[in-house]
């Protein structure tokens, strides 16, 4: 019995695991058809039908490039950071429900294991950018924990107050209690932070200062080639599917619709996300990028104490007029 689970538990991580790595190939192959558009040029449209192979071209010359070392860098180090990224990305998929019953491990506290995944992340970067003995790659390393840091905050009072309106941290509690109304009417204020915060915690246009080229060359990764590169790519784009898919399931009534008629649910929810990924690739054809100490002004003088008041604001009317 205990096999026949392990077996299960394992071909079901499996299937999420190469779902999320499909999904993340051809979502760079539709940022770039997208962005080819709003710049008027065709985009990839050679390798395969309407160049449908070409994130498996990409995937394939990433795989087959040698990995250099610098010399003066930390091997281990240095080989273990894009391993870190890449696992903690695909880790929090486990907790996340896509329909009815659709979830790896239906955990109570669902919402403290992705804080607790998700944090651990800034460790990926800042080894990168210390094993790399590059004064570029520590500088966009430092920038990246201290962004990541500071918008966690924020995000961290938003889910807050999704918390005290469920009163639970499960992730499918949360789900069925927006059957009726969407938590995005409601807090729509906190929903509007939350997408900004989306963008400034994957380090995205138009906060991605830790990879400004124009400053920085490339960020923490500027020393990583082939498949070490290629794991943080990954990596990078599962955090945004996973923003993405934290967003449906917290304000936007995951698999459910507002008109009631049966669709297969993850058709539901893989909808919803690809809004947001849109989002995602829309603000980096059409926002100017932000300097660095206006993203942090941002975050400490304005989404903190916001978010802060806000959480407050909540609890008390939850406490005058329902406890």
């Amino acid at each position: 019995m205990f096999t026949l689970s392990y077996l299960t538990t394992s071909i079901h991580s499996l299937l999420i695991i190469i779902t999320v790595l499909i999904g993340v190939a051809y979502f760079t192959l539709a940022e770039r058809k997208i962005l080819s558009s709003i710049q008027r040029r065709k985009g990839p449209d050679v390798v395969g039908f309407l160049g449908l192979l070409q994130p498996l071209a990409d995937g394939l010359k990433l795989f087959t490039k040698e990995t250099i070392i610098p010399s003066n860098a930390d091997t281990l180090l240095f080989l273990i950071a894009p391993l870190i990224t890449f696992i903690l990305s695909l880790m929090i998929w486990g907790v996340l429900p896509v329909g009815n019953f659709m979830v790896l491990s239906d955990l109570p506290l669902g919402i403290l294991y992705i804080f607790a995944a998700s944090s651990l992340e800034v460790y990926g970067v800042i080894l990168a950018g210390w094993s790399s003995n590059s004064r570029y790659a520590f500088l966009g390393s430092l920038r990246t924990v201290a962004q990541m840091i500071s918008y966690e905050i924020s995000i961290g009072f938003i889910i807050i107050s999704v918390v005290l309106l469920t009163n639970s941290l499960n992730l499918i509690n949360i789900v069925y209690l927006q059957k009726n109304i969407w938590f995005l009417i409601p807090l729509f204020p906190m929903f509007l932070m939350f997408l900004v915060s989306m963008l400034a915690e994957t380090n995205r246009h138009p906060f991605d200062l830790p990879e400004a080229e124009s400053e920085l060359v490339s960020g923490y990764n500027v020393e990583y080639s082939g498949m070490s590169f290629a794991l943080f790519f990954l990596g990078e784009y599962a955090a945004m599917f996973l923003m993405s898919s934290y967003a449906v399931v917290l304000f936007c009534g995951g698999w459910f619709l507002p008109i009631n008629f049966f669709i297969f649910e993850p058709f539901v929810f893989g909808f919803k996300v690809m809004f947001f990924i849109f989002l995602f690739i829309w603000a980096r054809a059409a926002l100017p990028r932000y300097r660095y100490d206006q993203l942090m002004r941002l975050g400490w003088k304005v989404f903190c104490p916001f978010t802060l008041g806000w959480t407050i604001f909540i609890s008390s009317i939850l406490i005058a007029f329902i406890f």
